[in-house]
């Protein structure tokens, strides 16, 4: 992405869904400043950079899904790791994923009626990953006519997510056809994820693909004969449905690195020391030796603590447990992750891709590798992408990490990989239990037993789209509670 980046958002890109209401002032309403008709790979740059800095950083993510999933804490201003929302922030999280959407739509109308397939797919492929996004954080949300405002759809009716996201999964196949129509047109600058590759449009072909097997896992309990379809489909033509192997495919936002480009969480420890560590991310990675440790997380400075401690803070305490600890015996956020202005924003991992096909194996399907390769490959591809040597990893998946032949040990390593990528280690927390979490103790909703379960509903739904919403937000309980989630089968839990 480099510095690209600086000039193509300097636009101030907001791509209107509103034409000009008269034809004779076009002149006297045009403001040169604001353009209406911009580039396609400058819609597909906003749209890429927008949900990076808006949902990796610490309203979208820091805050709440990465203590919600237990990997990180608050050990100042914890009220969010309490589940005290703000209402303004889910109103602009719901805004900027609508804002995203509905650019990304005009992107794909503008590529298909252009005939440029490869941006039509790339487009296609990110606003499938933010729709994904944004039905695991409020499950039921508008879907089929919400993008059509400027068609006369003001108040837009809900679609269930069981109905969602098995168009997600044909939309992720569509835009892997059309990738495979070597259609020959260049994504230009506008791509942030893959122009420093050799094969820019070969690396979109395997993202599409391995989103689709994080759609197709995450259903997989609820829906197998749709999920098993989906997996067994690309990993059985490997020619037309490539997938992220390696970790030079990683589909990561890279910042410019100066200001306001800056990695989302480096820019926050600029001026603010709220985050720690969360006691259980800690707590698993001690407990098997792991040397992504000292990599996720540094030492305590508490001078009563012997060098080289390492200890998790607790997930919104209450205030009788956070009374008189001095914050400097919790373990801050590793440099790798927090300190690095040209850092990264994961959107997806080739370690993920193995742990799904570890998965998908271990339930009986025909993926090609076994459970336990494919498993070893997660660890393995996790461990490199933070900087570990190989026989360090080798030493670990032969003692404390080897694979004990159980999905919950596929899950637990999955979720260690997953850091830094709160929304998603939230969802696997949820669909799994694994690690399992208390609620927080300091909740400001008493009588739960699992973390959130979903995400608050914008006022302005409530409000201005009472008709549609009210059969929706009559399911939630306390605002994160109620409803689960369409994939999440776990019993037992409130």
């Amino acid at each position: 992405m480099k510095n690209k980046l600086i000039y193509i958002l300097a636009l101030g890109l907001f791509v209107s869904s509103f034409t000009a209401c008269t034809k004779k002032f076009d002149e006297i309403n045009t403001d040169p400043n604001k353009p209406t008709d911009v580039p396609v790979t400058t819609i597909l740059a906003f749209a890429i950079q927008e949900h990076a800095a808006q949902f990796y950083n610490t309203w979208g993510d820091m805050n709440e899904p990465s203590t919600y999933a237990g990997q990180l804490a608050k050990h100042s201003y914890i009220d969010e790791s309490r589940y005290a929302f703000r209402p303004n922030v889910v109103e602009n999280l719901w805004t900027y994923a609508s804002r995203e959407l509905k650019n990304l739509e005009l992107g794909v109308q503008r590529s298909k009626e252009e005939g440029n397939l490869n941006m039509q797919a790339a487009s296609l492929t990110i606003q499938t990953m933010i729709w994904m996004v944004a039905t695991d954080r409020w499950r039921d949300i508008p879907f089929v006519d919400a993008l059509k405002g400027d068609e006369g759809f003001i108040t837009t009716p809900y679609t269930k997510q069981e109905d969602i996201y098995p168009v997600l999964l044909e939309r992720l196949k569509e835009a892997a056809d059309l990738f495979n129509e070597d259609a020959g047109d260049d994504l230009g600058a506008g791509d942030l994820l893959f122009s420093d590759s050799s094969d820019p449009i070969g690396e979109w072909k395997k993202f599409a693909n391995s989103l689709r097997l994080r759609a197709a896992i995450r259903i997989s309990d609820v829906a197998p004969a749709l999920a098993r379809q989906h997996i067994e489909e690309i990993i059985g033509n490997p020619a037309k449905y490539p997938i992220m192997d390696s970790n030079e495919d990683n589909a990561l936002v890279t910042w410019p690195g100066s200001a306001p480009y800056q990695e989302p969480w480096q820019a926050d420890a600029g001026s603010r020391d709220d985050y720690s560590m969360a006691v259980f991310l800690i707590d698993e990675l001690k407990g098997l030796d792991d040397p992504r440790l000292p990599v996720y997380a540094l030492p305590t400075t508490n001078t009563s603590d012997p060098a080289g401690t390492y200890r998790g803070a607790p997930v919104g305490p209450s205030n009788a447990e956070v009374a008189g600890i001095a914050s400097n015996t919790y373990s801050r956020i590793g440099n790798r992750f927090r300190n690095d202005p040209r850092g990264f924003s994961p959107f997806m991992r080739a370690s993920e891709v193995q742990f799904i096909l570890a998965e998908a194996a271990q339930k009986g399907w025909s993926v090609g590798i076994s459970a336990a390769d494919a498993y070893n490959e997660g660890v393995t591809l996790s461990m490199l992408e933070n900087g570990i040597a190989q026989d360090d990893i080798d030493t670990y998946l032969n003692g404390s990490g080897k694979f004990n032949n159980t999905l919950n040990e596929i899950y637990l390593q999955k979720w260690i990989s997953l850091f830094k990528n709160g929304q998603e280690a939230w969802a696997e927390s949820r669909r799994t239990d694994v690690p399992v979490m208390p609620a927080a103790s300091g909740s400001r909703y008493p009588g739960h037993n699992r973390p959130p379960f979903r995400y608050p509903y914008p006022t302005t739904e409530t409000q201005l789209n009472n008709q549609n919403s009210a059969e929706y937000v009559a399911k939630v309980k306390d605002n994160f509670w109620g409803q689960q989630m369409w994939w999440d089968t776990r019993t037992g839990v409130q």
